[in-house]
């Protein structure tokens, strides 16, 4: 059931928004104005498809509603849909009149094993299995307001149809969280497949709500933004004995700890920390089953972020290096093994140049800010390695809150203004139009 909305904002009728439509296509190039008074016309929509996502979470490749639910809107709008795309993906494309470039726009659509706390009336209380476990699902990362605001800028664009210059390639993105194990998934897969080689984008954009990010405003970086993550995981193996008799066997657990500060040393004392920041960080420690007993072995696991390819090669060699001159020292074993994940996301030089001013003219009286690099890691990345990509964060956090204060993404008591959704529609749409026009 939709939630219903209200607001104090100008709002468009259908019929309203055809004759906007109308009127452009008679000739007109599109003023920002228009864009912006279309973009108020699906506000009280994107908002009740964002309740609709919210309520309505699902675990990274099992989007199956969602993608439906997608497929609906988007068919309804007389997209060329196309499903089924790295398991749950859709995708649709708007052709514009005029020849010119494609721009690609990517929203992720997964939820999270999070149980909801939020108490709002469309909270989440869909579960699903999760490692063997039932689990909550919910929104807790935004992908729900990320899937809303594309929505409205796809309304928004096709409103411009007769003014495009070139074509929109509108991504719905599977399992950004991560694919179950086992599985693939994501940004990666849908390129195997051949997304880019069907629908060749000139430039991908993305945007990302929350992120601690101040209310109702633009962030973005050039050059490196998000890290890499690798896991890596560490099994050392020693020779069980008793507790009471530590010499007569070879101790995996005090080796593993001895490993646990020395891998510290990495990121602190053997690399250059004016190049790019890097962290290694050991989550996981498991090994023996009782008191008195010293185990055969000891397993880690941990993850890894950089922003540097060299550096993360880098890493990963004193990592195993580290790992095993330790576990030597003590006469054991570490068998060193990695995983590569998400790659550095980088905006590209040039294209944030070239979009900066559409930022800052949809920030309006707010300036653009320049964040900090993001330690997390986001597979928009494996797009924008393909193409130029530019990723920016919008703030959603109520207005006069610090964003330091307010839940961030993944807590189960994450939630979003809704009235800032606006700010991404008109931003989406309006790096598509202006990346046409510039091309």
């Amino acid at each position: 059931m939709h939630a219903s909305f209200s607001t104090g904002r100008l709002a468009l009728t259908g019929i309203g928004l055809t004759l906007l439509g109308t009127a452009l296509a008679a000739g007109a190039q599109p003023a920002y104005e228009s864009l912006d008074t279309a973009a108020e016309a699906v506000e009280p929509q994107v908002i009740e498809w964002r309740r609709w996502f919210h309520q309505h979470p699902e675990l990274s490749n099992r989007e199956f509603n969602t993608a439906a639910k997608l497929a609906e809107i988007l068919q309804a709008m007389d997209l060329q849909v196309e499903t089924g795309i790295a398991n749950t993906g859709v995708v649709a494309l708007l052709e514009g009149e005029q020849p010119g470039p494609t721009v690609a726009l990517r929203a992720d659509i997964d939820g999270l094993p999070v149980t909801e706390q939020t108490g709002l009336p469309f909270a989440s209380t869909e579960t699903a299995d999760y490692n063997g476990a039932e689990v909550g699902v919910m929104h807790a990362c935004g992908h729900d307001s990320h899937m809303a605001m594309l929505l409205g800028a796809a309304k928004v664009l096709i409103a411009h149809k007769a003014q495009l210059k070139g074509k929109v390639l509108f991504i719905f993105q599977p399992a950004e969280e991560g694919a179950p194990e086992g599985e693939e998934g994501g940004a990666e897969l849908m390129l195997k497949e051949g997304l880019f080689d069907k629908y060749r984008p000139d430039a991908v954009f993305g945007l990302h709500v929350g992120l601690n990010m101040p209310h109702d405003t633009i962030a973005v970086r050039k050059g490196p933004a998000l890290a890499a993550v690798d896991v890596f995981r560490v099994i050392v193996k020693g020779r069980q004995t008793h507790g009471s008799r530590p010499w007569g066997g070879v101790d995996p657990v005090v080796t593993a700890s001895q490993i646990v500060l020395g891998l510290q040393t990495i990121a602190s004392r053997q690399l250059d920390v004016t190049k790019a920041p890097s962290i290694i960080t050991v989550g996981k420690i498991s090994g023996g089953i009782r008191h008195n007993i010293i185990p055969d072995e000891v397993e880690l696991w941990g993850t890894i972020r950089s922003f540097d390819p060299e550096m993360r090669e880098d890493i990963h060699r004193r990592i195993e290096q580290t790992a095993n001159h330790i576990a030597q020292s003590a006469g054991a074993e570490a068998d060193v093994s990695f995983d590569y994940g998400y790659p550095v996301t980088v905006n590209d030089g040039e294209l944030y140049d070239a979009m900066l001013p559409t930022l800052e003219r949809v920030a309006a009286a707010r300036p653009v800010i320049t964040p900090q690099l993001v330690t997390g890691a986001e597979d928009f990345s494996y797009f924008a390695r393909e193409v130029p990509g530019l990723y920016f964060y919008l703030g959603v956090v109520p207005e006069g809150v610090n964003p330091l204060d307010a839940p961030s993404n993944h807590s189960p008591l994450f939630d979003v203004d809704e009235s800032v959704l606006i700010t991404g529609v008109r931003a989406l749409s309006q790096l598509a139009i202006d990346y046409m026009n510039n091309n």
